[in-house]
């Protein structure tokens, strides 16, 4: 299946359901299963797509080399080509019916921690995206081609940075050993509308809509989804095994493993003893609890011990999401888990500013940050707090100051060209272009990339950008208007190498589209 999940439960069964937030998260639109057919039939390799458009000279006009990272590996354990294409297409699919929760500075820690593991995962050389959804359901998952995806309620439910280690290395495991091609050779004997319908119940269970969403499909459909979502209790041991010597080697404590599966079976028993479905496909039981301990007895940490306060400045924000209405719930529960006075302190930073104490915030950031020196996310945090407190020059000059002592941050760079809308539109669209090149699949960066090349006068470009971000997010027949609308402006401006790069991504996105129809 595209998508496996480790766990799908409620976290914590009395914290409140977050609202939906503008800025934070999209919105939940739901479609019918076979629409679902473009997600196997997009044949999109996202980072070549995302290389053709920025290797034009594209938005600095001027010819630019860009170099990405191989999605392939030369390992045994490589990703096909196939797997990579359906990857990518699953998840601008998953983007375009989900709510993500937006936020630069756990999406570069998840990425930072994924990478951490990926290296001891029997992975290779593969080139992970990842995405974060704004659930409270305790989840995680990882689908073929190296997409990984994480919940807010993941965060909620770890009070320590090993526990979510263990989640995401035995979700790399399942990956490394290729478990869904092992079993896909079933699938490929089914029809096609078939296999786009048991997507559309993936999706739908992703998005919150849990058993609903299997129980929507009838019959013989519902029963292959059920069946091809469970791992078998082999696969799931190899998953365990190679997860905890990759949270070994990374330096994590591997007994987090075993406690989480303990803290899963009381979660359970407080629920009534039944878990949702998608715990269902990988059943968490006294048995392989005691194959997980025996390992973990005979597994050394051989890593060096990662900064855990970083770990629950992001719980912080986690629970902050969750808790967007009622932001004293989430120090309620940071407190009952007794997390450090400084993590606290944090959260007590972001509550300060959400009620419109921007001053006090900063204060507060700003003595952290003198505490702990080495820690990105303290100054890119303040420049977010004066950003969204209305001190826009205040979170220029922070910016530029953190990136010189620490070059290339992404969060604090998109918090840069964002502020940098607001004074310097030109500043701002170099700023974002070049964030743009290290983020080809990132449509937050392309989205203020067109903002950023409208405001300065490149409004070829502009569309380009946005029509980009449309792709990235599975509106393509939105992608190709955006193009349609951005080569009669190149046109226009007379800009000839603006409407030569824009006929090339209007070929492309047309061979995409081509590709979806085969299977409606």
């Amino acid at each position: 299946m595209p998508k496996r999940t480790l766990f799908a439960v409620t976290a914590r069964p009395a914290r409140a359901r977050r609202q939906a937030s503008p800025w934070h998260r999209g919105r939940w639109r739901p479609m019918p299963g076979l629409a679902l057919a473009s997600t196997l039939a997009l044949s999109l390799n996202a980072t070549t797509a995302q290389a053709q458009y920025l290797d034009q000279g594209t938005l600095l006009d001027q010819p630019r080399e860009l170099n990405l990272p191989s999605l392939m590996s030369t390992g045994s354990n490589a990703i096909s080509g196939e797997e990579t294409r359906l990857g990518r297409a699953w998840l601008r699919q998953f983007r375009a019916h989900v709510p993500e929760w937006r936020d630069p500075l756990a999406q570069h820690y998840v990425e930072t921690l994924v990478g951490r593991l990926v290296p001891y995962s029997d992975l290779g050389g593969i080139n992970t995206t990842i995405t974060l959804v704004d659930n409270k359901t305790l989840n995680a998952f990882a689908v073929p081609g190296g997409v990984v995806g994480v919940n807010t309620g993941l965060f909620a439910f770890a009070d320590q940075e090993a526990e979510v280690a263990s989640v995401l290395a035995h979700e790399l495991g399942h990956l490394s050993q290729r478990h869904y091609a092992r079993s896909k050779a079933r699938a490929e004997q089914t029809q096609v509308p078939a296999m786009a319908t048991m997507l559309a119940g993936l999706i739908l269970a992703a998005s919150g809509a849990g058993d609903a969403g299997i129980a929507a499909l009838a019959g013989s459909q519902a029963a292959m989804i059920q069946d091809q979502l469970r791992y078998s209790r082999r696969y799931e041991e190899e998953a365990d095994r190679i997860g905890l010597q990759a949270m070994a080697s990374a330096g994590y404590e591997p007994q987090a493993m075993v406690d989480m599966f303990r803290s899963m079976q009381r979660l359970m028993s407080l629920q009534g003893g039944t878990p949702p479905e998608f715990l269902l496909t990988h059943p968490i039981t006294e048995s392989r609890i005691s194959d997980t301990q025996a390992r973990v007895n005979q597994t050394r940490v051989t890593g060096s011990a990662p900064d855990e306060l970083q770990y629950q400045f992001i719980r912080a924000r986690a629970l902050l999401a969750i808790h967007e209405r009622a932001p004293s719930q989430a120090m309620t529960v940071m407190r009952q888990d007794q997390a450090p006075a400084d993590a606290q302190r944090y959260l007590q930073a972001l509550i300060d500013a959400r009620a419109g104490q921007t001053g006090s915030a900063l204060n507060t950031l700003d003595g952290l940050a003198r505490a702990h020196p080495d820690t990105a996310l303290l100054p890119a945090s303040a420049v977010q707090v004066a950003l969204e407190g209305g001190r826009v020059d205040e979170a220029i000059e922070r910016a530029r100051r953190q990136l010189r002592l620490m070059p290339g941050y992404p969060p604090t760079s998109q918090l840069l060209g964002e502020a940098l809308l607001q004074r310097d539109p030109d500043a701002a669209y170099r700023e974002l272009h070049e964030l743009a090149q290290r983020r080809p699949e990132d449509p937050t960066v392309f989205g203020l990339l067109a903002e950023a090349a409208g405001r300065s006068g490149r409004e070829a470009w502009g569309h380009l950008a946005r029509a980009e971000q449309l792709q990235l997010t599975g509106e393509i027949d939105r992608a190709i208007r955006q193009l349609e609308v951005a080569e009669a402006m190149a046109e226009r401006e007379g800009d000839l190498n603006a409407r030569s790069s824009i006929q090339r991504r209007r070929d492309a996105f047309l061979d995409y589209r081509r590709t979806m129809e085969k299977f409606r």
